[in-house]
């Protein structure tokens, strides 16, 4: 009995692949190995790069605070050691937020927690 094929499954495979590999240059785009190799190590990058962002953003937010912080005359470590001794639970980013967005609203937190 001859092996069967699936036909439909395996140009349906390839299709997937060559339309992610659209916009790429040369071989890249149009002869299957080629494009497999360079999409499966776009798809790693762009795994890599979401957990890159969250770290990206998190120094942002840091950065953002501790700008604020020195304008309200403290430091950022300071204020964060503050902020849990006095049991106020804002994270980074919303902290951030106040501090980019309402100085006032984040040196009435500040001088709370002095």
């Amino acid at each position: 009995m001859p092996r069967s094929q699936n036909k439909v499954a395996s140009k349906a495979r390839r299709k997937k692949v060559l339309a992610m590999a659209k916009g790429s240059f040369g071989r890249r785009k149009n002869v299957l190995t080629v494009a497999k190799n360079s999409v499966e190590k776009g798809l790693t990058h762009a795994y890599d790069g979401r957990r890159l962002k969250k770290r990206d953003f998190r120094g942002l937010w840091i950065q953002r605070i501790n700008a604020a912080a020195r304008i309200n005359g403290t430091s950022y470590s300071v204020l964060m050691s503050k902020l849990k001794k006095a049991n106020i639970d804002l994270d980074r980013k919303a902290l951030a937020e106040i501090a980019y967005s309402d100085a006032a609203a984040f040196a009435a937190i500040v001088n709370k927690v002095k």
